[in-house]
């Protein structure tokens, strides 16, 4: 049974930073390539970031400069530490896990929100 079991998110005000976590079981992690999503109210699913199973990243323009995907294969878990955190960001966050078009797995979300 594979499970993505997402964590860190809750309430920060703008500038403000959180580290997410999401924790896979169930799968040979260290061959998949991992990524966060977002959905904001009203809005379509979007990808923030993604690191491929070789290390490679790629990020969102909004996010670039301001959030940082990383993986420990040890751990089966994927970060995403969000710094300078705007209003904008706010959304349920949900983690990703995909091998080929067979092998595709979400978490089931974690509340991230900005507000003063």
């Amino acid at each position: 049974q594979v499970q993505l079991v997402e964590s860190g998110g809750g309430l920060v005000q703008p500038g403000g930073s959180l580290r997410l976590s999401c924790e896979a079981s169930g799968i040979i992690f260290s061959i998949y390539t991992m990524g966060w999503y977002r959905q904001a109210p009203t809005k379509q699913r979007e990808l923030v970031a993604r690191i491929t199973n070789g290390g490679s990243t790629n990020y969102a323009d909004s996010v670039k400069g301001r959030f940082t995907i990383s993986r420990d294969n040890a751990k089966n878990t994927v970060y995403l530490q969000m710094n300078s955190l705007k209003v904008e960001d706010t959304a349920v966050y949900y983690c990703h896990a995909v091998y080929t078009l067979n092998y595709d797995y979400w978490g089931q979300g974690t509340q991230v929100t900005v507000s003063s």
